[in-house]
């Protein structure tokens, strides 16, 4: 599956565009917060690191088999989530075929989401990922690693991982707010400079999928 996933951005390159996604969850959490935030992720990444990805972002569910059409899935909310069993096996056989999850705690998701991560990935720890990371390298670098975006509780922004066979499928950022950080500027009043970090490190991430 990875290597289709390759072919695929490939194609994208010389004619078609690729599609990503955002992950629409049970539990009871906002999946749907941040509306605006792929659509400019996407704008930026077009016309910045030369990827065709399609303007409109589609929405997709855990245990839907078209889950596996994506290489790249971002899920984003502040409160509860549920994975069903049935959400919990296709999303391991996503990550593990050549998928990528990108989990950005919107504040308030961080005590719910860790246990479904472990659902998934019940004899796999999230790791933080050092900031000499490839993800944080190119095209854009972050020698300090995962840029802060919003206060929250006012720690240290973080970058969790899931990684099979030196391959991060499962990237958690948390205390760091990257969505927001993507929304149209009137959403959150974010100085220029602020959603530029934001933008580039969301950059750095869709890179890195179709580069490693």
């Amino acid at each position: 599956m990875k290597k289709i996933f390759y072919l695929l951005f490939l194609v994208s390159l010389s004619s078609f565009s690729q599609e990503i996604a955002l992950l629409k969850y049970s539990g009871g959490g906002d999946w749907y917060s941040n509306p605006t935030s792929l659509p400019n992720l996407i704008q930026f990444c077009n016309s910045n690191i030369n990827t065709r990805i399609k303007a409109k972002p589609s929405t997709v569910e855990p245990g839907s088999p078209d889950l596996l059409s994506y290489p790249f899935v971002h899920m984003t909310g502040h409160g509860n989530v549920v994975f069903s069993d049935s959400d919990i096996s296709n999303l391991r056989n996503y990550l593990t075929g050549g998928g990528f999850l990108h989990i950005d705690d919107n504040y308030g998701m961080d005590q719910y989401i860790r246990k479904e991560i472990k659902k998934i990935f019940p004899n796999t720890n999230l790791v933080e990922i050092p900031a000499n990371h490839a993800i944080f390298q190119k095209p854009f670098p972050f020698p300090n690693g995962l840029p802060k975006i919003h206060e929250h509780d006012g720690t240290r922004a973080q970058a969790f991982g899931i990684f099979i066979e030196n391959r991060l499928v499962l990237l958690y950022t948390y205390e760091c707010d990257l969505g927001d950080g993507w929304e149209d500027p009137e959403v959150h009043n974010d100085p220029a400079a602020v959603r530029d970090k934001a933008l580039k490190m969301g950059a750095n991430i869709i890179n890195y999928i179709f580069t490693n």
